[in-house]
């Protein structure tokens, strides 16, 4: 019986001699829903092998070392972020303790310029963990990570103000805040290359958006903290003693997400490089591997920088930077502002993992044009909502914006390491991601509050949205669809034996159609 797929005749699945396991009803099925590119991709690994797939050379991933792998990595971002949200709904406070001397704009700016030192030395966290966890293992270097940001984190509490020992007051805060950046260089690369390389085929879209999940949770956590705080003490006593409570919660996060990470086994793709034929790898120099990926993966990683770019304009925009613009820039009490944006972190908790579900069925790139096409036409009618008055249409306003994050964020722990080989891809992200980060990311809250105070145009935040819009669908153009598709350098990623035993079946058919075109 021959069948048909995608694009044409693909297999005949009754050869003679040749019995189907699963029924030919079912590969017959198999074969045709089975996305184009996880049918090129097949093929190709079949041609090269010249055999079909053996049992050995599928890993089914086993359930509690799954639920592991993604629990640990979301709580380390969730731990993260929960610093990023208290840091930005903290911004204006902040200012007033460590730059007391300066107008309040200049303070807001001052607190944002430290808040963007962070992402200067990202790049060089990146450069340093990314080569070590491709040597030395992702497990090893994430429970590093940790460690470091809940120190960074924990320490900001502890600092003196400028009233209580002057100038080394800031500077104290950029240390800290230079600390937090090294270990997040190493931290969201890492863990979104473990989470893919642990996560089945079929379901990463979905399993890696829970990374995400934990990322935006952690802000909402950490801004509700806030939230509290300015709703429950007066501004006096958030300016002697209540900004420091949050940041000192940090501590014991960081041990508990340390003692779920150290409990970890590496990630199937990584233990495979070392078993099979990459052992020399462990001795390559950094630089060496540097100029690799720079040498042999520049498409991808320009890709990796659009997309990131992408994501982190519109996150930074409204984590970052929208709670003080409606603080500093439309006079909204710091409560009202505050609540309207754990609305949208709401919002994108509550939405993330259907969309990374939706990005594996329909593919990473239509949900990231889609999610960047209306970014560009409703960036502009969203500011004007949030600058309207009234309870809902500022409501609204946020509710658009969220939408188009979680578009951004829920493929993109999917998206990003399949870009890259096994044997680099912890480095390649760590570089890719970190720089386009630290340009477009962390910087948008300071470029964007200095455009406004330039430019006296409140909408200069919409088009800034417009222009990362613009870019990104550029970007979608050249990004190589990956849904569903193996991990290059990995073997395929099933959930289950049954999902194996209808794999090794659908590659028998695909290698007898393959000889039979060549």
């Amino acid at each position: 019986m021959r069948i048909r797929g995608q694009g044409g005749v693909v297999a005949d699945v009754t050869p003679e001699g040749q019995t189907d396991p699963l029924g030919t009803e079912r590969l017959r099925d198999a074969l045709a829903t089975m996305p184009r590119q996880v049918r090129e991709e097949l093929t190709r690994r079949l041609r090269r092998s010249r055999r079909a797939l053996r049992k050995e050379d599928v890993q089914v991933v086993e359930p509690p070392l799954l639920k592991r792998a993604v629990g640990a990595s979301a709580l380390g971002n969730c731990m993260e972020w929960f610093d990023f949200g208290v840091y930005s709904y903290l911004a204006a406070t902040i200012g007033k303790v460590f730059f007391p001397g300066a107008s309040p704009g200049a303070q807001v700016i001052s607190s944002f310029a430290t808040f963007a030192a962070a992402f200067v030395v990202r790049p060089l966290g990146g450069l340093v963990f990314g080569p070590l966890g491709d040597r030395l293992g992702r497990q090893k270097v994430l429970a590093t990570t940790m460690i470091m940001m809940a120190i960074g984190t924990f320490a900001i509490g502890l600092i003196p103000s400028y009233a209580t020992i002057g100038i080394a007051a800031p500077v104290l805060l950029l240390l800290a805040r230079m600390v937090q950046g090294f270990s997040t260089g190493g931290e969201y690369g890492g863990a979104t290359t473990f989470v893919a390389e642990y996560s089945p085929d079929r379901r990463r879209g979905f399993l890696s958006s829970w990374l995400d999940f934990g990322t935006f949770v952690g802000y909402a956590l950490g801004s509700a903290l806030v939230t509290v705080l300015n709703l429950a003490l007066t501004d006096a006593q958030m300016l002697a003693w209540g900004w420091r409570v949050p940041f000192l919660i940090a501590g014991p996060l960081g041990a508990i997400g340390l003692y779920m990470r150290l409990k970890l086994e590496e990630s199937p793709a990584f233990q495979q490089q070392l078993d099979e034929h990459e052992k020399s790898l462990a001795q390559k120099s950094a630089g060496s591997e540097f100029r690799t990926i720079v040498r042999k993966h520049w498409k991808a990683l320009l890709v990796c920088m659009g997309i990131v770019l992408l994501y982190n304009v519109t996150n930074y925009m409204v984590t970052g930077y929208l709670p003080t613009y409606q603080t500093e820039t439309l006079h909204r009490s710091s409560g009202s502002a505050d609540l309207l944006v754990l609305i949208g972190m709401v919002w994108i908790v509550l939405l993330i993992t259907f969309i990374g579900r939706l990005s594996d069925h329909v593919g990473r790139r239509p949900v990231y044009a889609v999610a960047a096409a209306a970014m560009i036409v409703l960036a502009v009618p969203a500011f004007l909502l949030i600058k309207a008055h009234g309870t809902w249409p500022p409501i609204l306003g946020v509710l658009i914006l969220s939408t188009l994050l979680a578009g951004f964020a829920a493929p993109s722990a999917a998206t990003l390491p399949a870009l890259f080989p096994t044997a680099v891809r912890y480095a390649a992200m760590g570089i890719g991601f970190n720089f386009a980060v630290a340009a477009f990311g962390g910087t948008t809250p300071l470029v964007t509050a200095a455009l406004v105070g330039a430019t006296g145009n409140d909408l200069m935040p919409a088009y800034y949205l417009m222009a990362a819009g613009v870019i990104g669908l550029v970007t979608v153009k050249f990004l190589p669809e990956s849904a569903q598709v193996p991990l290059h350098g990995s073997q395929p990623m099933v959930g289950s034996e049954e999902e194996q035993r209808e794999l090794l079946s659908t590659s028998e058919a695909l290698y007898r159609a393959a000889r039979k075109t060549a």
